[in-house]
């Protein structure tokens, strides 16, 4: 059994419940809003994409790209 190993753009290993910090000022598409750099996103989900990572901020749910977060 293969185990998904996700990593933040410095490497980290990231686990579900992991907080993490934006590390660029993103666009969140048909939203409107951008999330600007350092940018608190608690509480993360793994998804099946070992690039990606399901969370909800400001009251969206939405899914991040792991390349701009890091590990807090």
């Amino acid at each position: 059994m293969d185990e998904l190993i996700v990593k933040d753009s410095n490497g980290n290993v990231l686990k579900d419940g992991d907080s993490v910090t934006l590390i660029k000022s993103l666009k969140v598409k048909g939203g409107g809003v951008t999330l600007k750099q350092g940018t608190l996103v608690k509480k993360i989900r793994l998804t099946d994409n070992d690039e990606e990572v399901d969370c909800k901020v400001d009251g969206m749910s939405i899914v991040l790209r792991t390349e701009f977060l890091k590990k807090r």
